[in-house]
Order: C-alpha cells, then sequence, then structure tokens
C-alpha cells in the first residue's frame, strides 16, 4: 500500500479496500467504472454503520449451505470482487469446493488473465476464464452473456458480487440459483436474487468462509438452513435497519454513532 493509513483512523479498513481497488485499478484488473459502483456500496455501509448485521450472516449461512450441497456450484468473480477479496475467495473455494469462473462486464483476455492470476496466487485451486469453453446465457446481449460451458452455463447455483441486475435477471430465466453480494439492496440485482447477502464482499466472504468451516460435514443442518431461507424477509430486516439507523440520525440531529 502506497499511502500509510494510521490504525487508528476511524474507517481504516474502508481506506483500505479503497487503496486496493486503486492498485488493482492501475494493475488493469478494475476498470474505471468499477470505482464508481464501489463508492455507491460503501455509502450503503456507512450508514449500516460497517459491520455485518444478523439478516447478512443468515443469508451468508444459507449461501454456504447452497455453495457445499449443490451439484454445480461455482463462484463468479468480477474485477472488483477480485481486488477487494482475492484471498477470501480462494479460501472460499477450498472450503466450499466451489470452482470458481472470471466474468466480466466489461472484458478482455488480457483482464481475465489477470483476475485469474491473481486468484492463483491467492491460493484457488481451480479458476475458469481463458481456458474454457464457451457458450452465450440466452438473451443477455452485454459481454456478461460469454460464460464457461463447464461453469456457470451449467451450474445449478451461483455466487455473484458486485453485479448489474441484468446478468442475475438472466441466470435466474435460465433456472438457476443465484445468491448476490449487494450492499443496495434496491438494486435489481438484489431484488432478484434468491438469497441477498446485504453486506461488504470482504467482510462477507470472510464471513462464508468461517462458516464453511463449521458446518460442512453436516448435511442435515445445511439442508435444514436452505428449508428455512426466506429471502423476502432478509430483505425486508435490510431496509428497516437503513430506517432505523437513519430515523435514529434525523432524531438526534447528528451523524450516526459508530
Amino acid at each position: 500500500m502506497r499511502w500509510h493509513i494510521p490504525r487508528s483512523h476511524p474507517r481504516y479498513e474502508s481506506l483500505k479496500l479503497r487503496e486496493k481497488l486503486v492498485e488493482a485499478f492501475e494493475a488493469g484488473i478494475v476498470v474505471p467504472q468499477g470505482l464508481i459502483a464501489h463508492g455507491r456500496g460503501e455509502a450503503f455501509d456507512y450508514i449500516l454503520g460497517e459491520k455485518s448485521h444478523d439478516f447478512a450472516l443468515e443469508a451468508e449461512r444459507a449461501t454456504v449451505a447452497h455453495l457445499i450441497i449443490s451439484k454445480k456450484p461455482i463462484i463468479s468473480v468480477n474485477g472488483n470482487y477480485a481486488a477487494l477479496a482475492a484471498e477470501e475467495i480462494a479460501r472460499l473455494s477450498i472450503e466450499t469446493g466451489a470452482p470458481i469462473e472470471v466474468n466480466l462486464f466489461y472484458r478482455s483476455e488480457e483482464r481475465i488473465a489477470k483476475i485469474e492470476k491473481l486468484l492463483a496466487d491467492h491460493g484457488a485451486p481451480k479458476i475458469l476464464g481463458t481456458n474454457c469453453e464457451k457458450t452465450l446465457i440466452p438473451g443477455l446481449e452485454s459481454p456478461r452473456g460469454i460464460v464457461c460451458k463447464e461453469g456457470i452455463y451449467t451450474a445449478d447455483f451461483i455466487l455473484v458480487a458486485i453485479e448489474d441486475g441484468d446478468r442475475t435477471q438472466a441466470l435466474k430465466r435460465i433456472g438457476k440459483k443465484v445468491a448476490a453480494i449487494d450492499l443496495n439492496p434496491f438494486s435489481r440485482t438484489a431484488q432478484t436474487a434468491d438469497i441477498t447477502i446485504v453486506d461488504e464482499a470482504q467482510r462477507a466472504t470472510r464471513n462464508m468462509e468461517n462458516i464453511a468451516k463449521e458446518l460442512k460435514g453436516n448435511h442435515d443442518m445445511l439442508k435444514q438452513i436452505i428449508l428455512k431461507y426466506d429471502n423476502k424477509a432478509i430483505l425486508s430486516k435490510a431496509f428497516k435497519t437503513i430506517m432505523e439507523r437513519l430515523e435514529e440520525a434525523a432524531a438526534k440531529g447528528v451523524i450516526i454513532e459508530f
């Protein structure tokens, strides 16, 4: 990291993530539009207190249950997700056995290769992207519709993060189950996904790695988690938490305390 950020800074973790994104942008992993997308998510995280709430942890547990139990799960990774959480993604892949596929809106083979290398350098065991037979998701005209035949195209469960809503909708139309990490519960992705994780991507992935360590091997528990999960209830809790924090700030007339 080029700039020294004192650990005493109240937003130390958030500023570290900003620096990771800037470094990844300079390395050709993140595009300028990705920096804008991060700022939007960061605003929601600030309102939520920059922590994992109970509703996020519940969604994370359901996602882990699907990643372990599903026949063909996959973790879809774009530039921002790789920049923020490459190490955590690699460990989640190892713990759940779910492979990784690099999938980009602003797509180039060079950029895919850079993201693959970043993930491999952090120990990811199986990564699809440049080295696969390509096919198209029906009805999706953007470059995100180009996917690996043995990966996203044939997967039964897909974890996406910091995602554009049209691909989540397209995946749902062809019968996929989708979990999405998205700090904005108003987004099309959040509203369309089967599981919506309203949490910061690095924090969410680290949580899921720990959950996987705790739960893998206990298939009865994993099945119960899946059966009991209600995404509408999770989204409702996220909206209520945002409202409560804003109402508290409005009533006090001060900045929300962290």
